[in-house]
């Protein structure tokens, strides 16, 4: 049993569930925004159209009410949350674009290849090791 609680603690102490379960507490504090800019803000002002609060809108079928206001408030969160990730992510990205190792410039070659048995050796070498070749020193 004992082994069982060590591999569950090394399980939950791994960085991917611990910043899992911080991604989730501060959805579950963006969502409570997101929807009051929905519900007190959006909502009254596209319910002016209907002269009433936005989320009170309903149809009326065969005496079942069908919440069409409670739907719209839904696709209009999920769209504001899509908007507000995207922003959110372009935003990191840029930022750690600017903060990525830029790559080297090549370095100039140290090594030549023996005109004559094709191996490759130093840049400096006048007499090629592997064919004993007499090599032209460049100037």
């Amino acid at each position: 049993m004992k082994q069982f609680f060590q591999e569950f603690k090394t399980f939950a102490m791994r960085g991917n569930v611990l910043d899992m379960a911080i991604g989730v507490v501060v959805g579950a504090a963006f969502k409570a925004i997101v929807d009051s800019l929905v519900n007190d803000i959006i909502s009254p002002l596209i319910g002016l159209i209907f002269a009433s609060d936005f989320s009170a809108v309903v149809l009326t079928v065969r005496g079942v009410d069908i919440g069409i206001g409670s739907f719209l408030n839904a696709v209009i969160n999920f769209l504001i949350v899509a908007f507000s990730l995207f922003v959110v992510i372009k935003t990191a990205n840029a930022a750690a674009s600017l903060y990525k190792k830029k790559p080297e410039p090549p370095k100039a070659p140290t090594t030549k290849v023996c005109p004559f048995c094709q191996t490759e050796i130093p840049l400096k070498a006048t007499r090629c090791p592997h064919c004993t070749s007499e090599l032209e020193t460049e100037v």
